[in-house]
Order: structure tokens, then sequence, then C-alpha cells
């Protein structure tokens, strides 16, 4: 997006949660790929979905440091719970320490490990799941998660432009980018879903369970 028209853009949306945007500076400062954060405009975006669907339960593939959860959790009611899960154990800390400082830590399941391990054993009626892990793994993710889904439930996954690579005419070259080509083609091939995408930031794909 033009730098210009993206400041425009959150110049005339709400103002960025004071934690939030401490945990963007930290992130910014002291984590590696600080890229990978949700930022304000895509954590407003998940706020106002969990806003508009009101998931009870929710799961989150890929936390990173937490941005996108917190935002999560920020549109959700007081009785719904969301489980997230981050492999990089380097990140545990400053989850648990934002979590703590946005008051949101009683209405969620860190997991720390992978995803492909962890999801069999999470509950089978999520209404919301958002997918922005590994993206070698994409295709998995979805098969893993959907039977988990309930009818009418949505999965939001990231990243699914991937720099404009998706459209490039030759062959992927990289397993990351194959990835999320081959998990664009199956979900555009599933006849059990409603599917969207929006060309914002990275891409977004917006999928609904019939």
């Amino acid at each position: 997006m033009n730098i210009d028209l993206e400041k425009y853009i959150l110049q005339h949306i709400d103002a960025e949660d004071p934690v939030l945007k401490e945990l963007d500076r930290y992130t910014h400062i002291n984590v590696l790929r600080p890229r990978m954060i949700s930022g304000h405009l895509q954590g407003s975006i998940l706020k106002m979905i969990c806003r508009m669907i009101q998931p009870q339960l929710a799961l989150e593939i890929g936390a990173y440091t937490g941005y996108s959860a917190i935002c999560m959790i920020k549109g959700m009611t007081p009785t719904a719970h969301l489980h997230t899960i981050e492999k990089n154990d380097e990140l545990e800390t400053t989850l648990k320490t934002f979590f703590a400082k946005a008051e949101v830590e009683n209405q969620l399941t860190l997991h720390i490990g992978k995803a492909l391990d962890i999801i069999p054993t999470l509950p089978n009626h999520f209404d919301f799941i958002f997918i922005d892990g590994d993206k070698r793994e994409y295709p998995q993710y979805y098969e893993a998660v959907f039977d988990k889904l309930k009818s009418g439930g949505f999965i939001v996954a990231d990243n699914i432009l991937w720099d404009g690579k998706v459209a490039k005419p030759n062959m992927p070259d990289d397993a990351y980018t194959k990835g999320i080509m081959d998990f664009n083609q199956l979900v555009a091939q599933d006849k059990r879903v409603e599917k969207v995408i929006l060309p914002l930031r990275d891409g977004l794909t917006l999928i609904r369970k019939k």
C-alpha cells in the first residue's frame, strides 16, 4: 500500500491502544523479523471481525509477540476464549508479559510448540481461526483445523499474496512461496467453503465454512 495512503487510513480509524503501541515498539527494537507483527491496521480489522461474528472459542496459529491475539480478544465478549500457538519458545516471556499488560491473560491459553502437534489436542468447536504460522505448513494447518471449525465458522489466513510472488508466472523456487500457493489453490477448489481475498498489506483470505 502507498505509504501516504496508509498514513491517511491510520489517521481516520480508532487510535492504537497504548499497550499495543508499546508492544509494536518493543517488537521492532528487540525481536527478529518485526515486519511479522500484525500492526495497527490489520489488528483493527481482526478486532472488528471478532466484533461482528462474536466468536466464543477462537484459535490463532502463529502468535509471534501477541499483537493480533490481543486485538482479537479485545473484539470478543468477556466470556470468549482464545487458544494461541507459538512455536518459538524464546517469545514466551514476551507474550506472557504483554498479555498481562493488556489484561487478557484470563481469556486465552498460550501453547508453545509445533502447531501440527498441538491442534489435535484442542477442542472441536471453534467459531474463528486465524492462520499466521509457518507458511510452508499452511495446507496442513487448513486440513488439521477444518473439522474443528463449526459450520458457519470463519478462517482468516494472513500473507496469502506473499509480496506478490504468488502471481509470478514461474514456479516458486522456495518452500514458503510454494506453501502459500498450495494453500490458495486448496481453498479455491474447496466447495465446502465460501472465500474472498482482501488485498490488505500482504493479503488476507476470509473463509466461511458452509
